[in-house]
């Protein structure tokens, strides 16, 4: 199954659970007393919401380029993986005053059948915060990724709600807000990943560096075609699933046009047809200097 294929399962999957949860969730709160749970839900819609947008950006990070997108429409995916953070901070928002609200103003405690709700809740969101995770790692997608971090946040809430509403039940009268303030606590952690995951959305939007080991790679496969004396330059940004790079090959400074343009298609073609999913690569010409040819003669001792 390609790359593309696996996201969109994984994401369609989690927006049909989090539909069914969230209505599980909302409903047995209404009913149980317990604003923990109600916001738990409304925190699940908010993740139904996630998975359309990441759906979506997917979608469009597949299409090829045009003449008003050259460079391909792989920036939607970091767009998506943005809109998805923004949301996980605005869900915290919403969580963190409706609980404020709800400290404030005393209310019954909740009923013991919200526990066993939460309990499956915690096992499911979980269970699909590890798939997500695992394929958005595995295909390098910051949405999915994100997405998945929706499923965790869900995961956090329903166990801060369950320590609360556990506390509320034990501790009798005077402790109805436990599971308020059990709801508050988990908008913290939420809060966190979600600008974590939005600064990483924001660096590959703005076509921050990637890491060094993809540069190294780069540079070793790159260096190993035949008529490569040196590499002196390169840059990569990802772009949707996969990378952009822009790589200064040195040869020898006496060879032909056609002879250079030979060696930057041959460099061209090893970084596509790599693992490293690679979709263009610009290869720049440049004449191996004295230094290059001295380096090249040193390191062959």
């Amino acid at each position: 199954m390609s790359s593309i294929k696996k996201g969109l399962l994984v994401t369609t999957l989690g927006a049909g659970v989090n539909a069914l949860l969230a209505t599980v969730k909302i409903a047995t709160g209404l009913i149980g007393n317990s604003y923990a749970l109600v916001a738990d839900g409304i925190e699940s819609t908010t993740d139904v919401i996630s998975s359309v947008i990441t759906w979506t950006g997917l979608r469009i990070s597949t299409k090829p380029a045009d003449q008003c997108h050259p460079y391909g429409h792989g920036k939607a995916e970091s767009i998506a993986a943005a809109v998805v953070s923004a949301a996980l901070l605005g869900a915290a928002a919403l969580i963190a005053v409706q609980s404020i609200r709800e400290i404030l103003n005393p209310h019954h405690a909740p009923a013991w059948f919200t526990l066993p709700v939460l309990v499956g809740v915690v096992a499911t969101k979980e269970t699909l915060y590890r798939l997500a995770s695992r394929v958005g790692t595995s295909i390098d997608s910051t949405a999915v990724k994100c997405d998945a971090w929706h499923h965790r946040s869900d995961a956090i809430t329903s166990a801060a709600a369950f320590v609360g509403i556990s506390i509320a039940l034990i501790g009798g009268p005077g402790y109805e807000s436990a599971d308020d303030w059990a709801a508050l606590a988990a908008c913290g952690i939420i809060a966190f990943n979600g600008w974590r995951l939005l600064r990483n959305a924001m660096n590959e939007m703005m076509d921050a560096d990637v890491s060094e080991q993809l540069h190294q790679q780069v540079r070793e496969l790159s260096a190993d075609v035949s008529g490569v004396v040196r590499i002196e330059k390169c840059r990569i940004r990802k772009s949707g699933l996969g990378y952009l790079v822009d790589i200064h090959v040195e040869v020898d400074g006496d060879m032909s046009v056609k002879g250079g343009h030979k060696i930057a298609h041959d460099v061209g073609e090893k970084l596509k047809s790599s693992p490293l999913r690679v979709k263009d690569v610009l290869v720049h010409i440049e004449p191996a200097t004295k230094e290059s040819d001295k380096d090249d003669a040193e390191s062959s001792r």
